[in-house]
């Protein structure tokens, strides 16, 4: 996805989506103009794509696209930008890069989460964040007040669909309990105790379990650390729509690193621990034992989708920072530097105290 334009009918600038609403807007004259089909506040069916066709190249050609991206030879991500612009900052980890004119092969978006927060609500929702770290140092509490442009991301995401059936062994535990007679010492002298034990008896099960997998959400990019984008969820997927090029517009969009299949992989280890627990309930009784598994996946359906990131990127020390917020519910995530002259104040005012309270104590012990 090249950096999409939609002049603005009144003036002619570009137009930008405003979010929140279904809408785009005009940063020079303040025109609007309605997406035409959107239904942001409800979501809309997407069509799902076959997954063994996918991995097979089977697909139609209409689903794959080509487009521009420059590759960041510090993060290593990889973003779309205007044609027109030769040099910038990478987004995802302040490095100055220059564009080229490389181009990649992709599967189409499917569906898009359009952002429903503003710049102003993100900035704000991250100031918040930053001014609760302890012994930040005080460069990024300025970092905050200053308002600094954040950039807004459209994150690949892949989703997986599968119905699954599922055949099991395994064993069935029962606790029970016996009495036993132990030695004991007590005030010296032994003693003899009755204590109870607990014991568990096992019985050979066997049995199947079904479930239908309904978007298995996993992050195509490698550009920002995984537990920053997990700890965003959750993610009101029922709000997706249907690409269009028009909730792009003023925002950038990451092409996915992680191939479908590799994704899938992913799903699968998610589906294979949601499943085990499906067979344990099945089971039953006081304790389970899993023998063996085995799955047979029936359909299986996939889709690319684009999820809203607002993004910042904070240098100290020479050293890149990045916090993101969720585009539609505000969560804040990311790393944080300390303040060594923070630290080192607060370990001695904690000595100081310390040896106050124990000069006061020594005081009364032997005043």
């Amino acid at each position: 996805m090249e950096e999409h334009r939609f002049p603005c009918h009144t003036c002619g600038a570009d137009m930008r989506f405003l979010p929140g609403t279904d809408r785009l807007q005009c940063d020079h004259c303040g025109a609007e103009e309605q997406i035409e089909g959107a239904s942001i506040w409800q979501g809309s069916a997407i069509r799902e794509l076959d997954l063994r066709k996918a991995l097979a190249e089977e697909l139609p050609a209409a689903e794959m696209e080509e487009t521009r991206v420059v590759s960041c030879t510090s993060c290593g991500a990889r973003v779309e930008f205007d044609p027109d612009v030769h040099a910038t900052e990478c987004p995802f980890c302040a490095t100055p890069i220059v564009t080229d004119t490389g181009t990649n092969r992709h599967l189409k978006p499917k569906g898009v989460l359009p952002f429903t927060l503003t710049e102003e609500a993100a900035r704000a929702a991250m100031t918040k964040w930053l001014g609760n770290l302890w012994f930040a140092p005080g460069g990024l509490q300025e970092y905050a007040r200053k308002g600094r442009r954040m950039e807004g991301i459209y994150v690949p995401y892949w989703t997986y669909d599968a119905d699954t059936r599922t055949s099991y062994r395994g064993q069935r535990g029962t606790v029970y309990h016996e009495q036993r007679t132990v030695r004991v010492m007590v005030d010296g002298k032994p003693q003899n105790r009755t204590q109870q034990v607990a014991k568990v008896r096992w019985k050979p099960v066997s049995g199947r379990v079904a479930r239908f997998f309904d978007d298995v959400l996993v992050l195509a990019s490698r550009s920002l650390p995984k537990r920053f984008t997990d700890a965003l969820a959750p993610w009101d997927l029922g709000g997706l729509e249907p690409y269009q090029p028009h909730y792009l517009a003023g925002f950038r969009a990451e092409a996915y690193q992680v191939e479908l299949e590799e994704g899938f992989r992913e799903a699968r280890q998610i589906m294979d621990g949601i499943i085990r627990r499906d067979v344990k309930f099945d089971i039953g009784g006081d304790r389970q034992k899993i023998e063996a598994v085995d799955t047979d996946i029936g359909s299986m359906t996939f889709k690319h989708i684009l999820l809203p990131v607002w993004l910042a990127a904070y240098k100290y020390r020479g050293k890149t920072y990045r916090f993101v917020v969720n585009g539609r519910t505000g969560t804040v995530q990311g790393e944080r530097p300390y303040s060594i002259w923070k630290i080192a104040l607060a370990v001695a005012a904690a000595l100081c105290l310390a040896a106050g309270v124990g000069y006061l104590m020594a005081r009364q012990e032997f005043g």
